[in-house]
């Protein structure tokens, strides 16, 4: 294989995708993308088949192109911490209102949430929407709860109890009522995602800013099959791509590769964020370990970081430079170029306004086709016959990127 520095060609490629906070199967990514790529792939008139993967790795697809022309083999790896995630989840209800106690603390009294407002509004309000659903559930879980004991005490088939067995039965029957309903609340939270949010804005935030345990030795595992891929040498491209959270991981996951160095020769590596929310982390007091690699990552040469958001992803930092906003970026920063999907340029104005308000549905815009691509077609970089290094050679920064320091803590931890 020719060397990263000399060869912008792909034949054969790896992508290794990292998810957001997301408990599901990886399975619905590879669900995602041949029914999206499909219709990409018939919109810009190229062509899309996935098989079965042909890689060790525990989740993936291959993916045969044939794009502008070019022949394209390319094998897509999940990064699974799926399991983590379902882990963290499995809470009671009262553990869960537990932790919007101990949550907004961490974000209110470190000063991240008031930091976060000058930067976009929509992920600000997005934390904050899991808080006003489960608060407005327990007042209504409290007031179905009083009304029950109302109930209990107007009745007549109790007047002949005393009055303190009254009070005890209505006591008891208040709380089993607004119980059961809470429970209730949280079994269709396939509908409200409050408590899903909740779960994941929490974990982010337990350790004020730092990694539990169990995911930093995922990513040690992450970060040695990626490098072991680059040393392998049998691929033109390495494509890392962090969507989300996912993101964050990512920097701190090749931040790892690089300290470890790489060889001479060896595929292109490159780093594609989508939709990133680095800033719900990066700003809390005990994110030392993000912010050195953010740092690390923004000013080395060897692989090229490309941060992709929009502002009508109301859940992502749009257009924020997540170094620079985050207060690591020195004058020697070289990354990451940061710029548009432009959503309401890339779909057309019906289906724009069909999903404007699907939050949720526009946060994974980013792995879906576009009616009008402009220079932002998932498909063509992660299957297409150019490094992403080569396809945005001459991209420069959207004129809109936030890039003013407004973090409090910019410290950095040490390796």
């Amino acid at each position: 294989m020719s060397s990263s520095l000399t060869s912008s060609q792909v034949r054969r490629r790896h992508v290794f995708y990292i998810p957001g906070y997301d408990p599901f199967h990886p399975r619905r990514y590879r669900e995602l993308y041949r029914t999206e790529g499909r219709a990409q792939a018939l919109v810009s008139g190229y062509e899309l088949e996935l098989t079965p993967k042909t890689t060790k790795g525990p989740y993936g697809w291959h993916v045969s192109a044939r794009i502008d022309g070019e022949q394209v083999e390319t094998d897509v790896e999940v990064l699974v911490w799926s399991d983590i995630v379902k882990d963290s989840m499995r809470t009671s209800v009262a553990a869960t209102y537990l932790q919007l106690l101990r949550t907004a603390w961490i974000y209110i009294s470190s000063g991240a949430l008031w930091r976060l407002t000058k930067l976009r509004q929509g992920p600000v309000i997005a934390a904050l929407y899991p808080v006003v659903i489960l608060l407005g559930q327990a007042l209504v879980a409290l007031a179905f709860g009083a009304g029950v004991a109302w109930s209990i005490g107007s009745l007549s088939d109790f007047a002949s109890l005393s009055v303190s067995l009254v009070r005890m039965l209505q006591i008891v029957m208040a709380a089993g009522a607004a119980i059961a309903l809470l429970m209730a609340f949280k079994a269709r939270d396939n509908k409200l995602f409050a408590y899903y949010l909740m779960h994941d804005y929490a974990y982010s935030a337990g350790g004020w800013g730092q990694n539990p345990p169990e995911l930093e030795a995922r990513m040690a595992e992450f970060a040695a099959v990626i490098r072991a891929t680059v040393v392998e040498n049998a691929v033109d491209e390495v494509l890392v791509v962090g969507h989300s959270s996912g993101a964050h991981l990512g920097v701190s996951v090749l931040s790892d590769v690089l300290h470890e160095g790489l060889p001479e020769r060896r595929p292109a590596l490159g780093f594609l964020s989508l939709g990133q929310v680095v800033p719900m982390v990066s700003f809390l007091p005990g994110a030392d370990r993000l912010r050195r690699d953010l740092a690390a990552l923004a000013v080395q040469t060897e692989v090229p970081w490309y941060d992709v958001t929009a502002p009508g992803d109301g859940c992502a930092f749009a257009l924020c430079d997540p170094v620079a906003v985050t207060g690591v970026a020195t004058e020697d920063q070289r990354w990451p170029v940061v710029f548009s999907a432009a959503f309401t340029q890339s779909l057309s104005p019906a289906r724009w306004k069909s999903l404007k308000r699907r939050y949720f549905r526009l946060h994974f815009q980013y792995l879906c086709a576009f009616d009008a691509p402009r220079d932002y077609d998932y498909f063509q970089i992660t299957a297409g016959p150019r490094t992403l290094a080569a396809r945005y050679r001459d991209r420069r920064h959207s004129r809109s990127r936030l890039a003013t320091p407004v973090n409090r803590y910019t410290t950095v931890a040490r390796r």
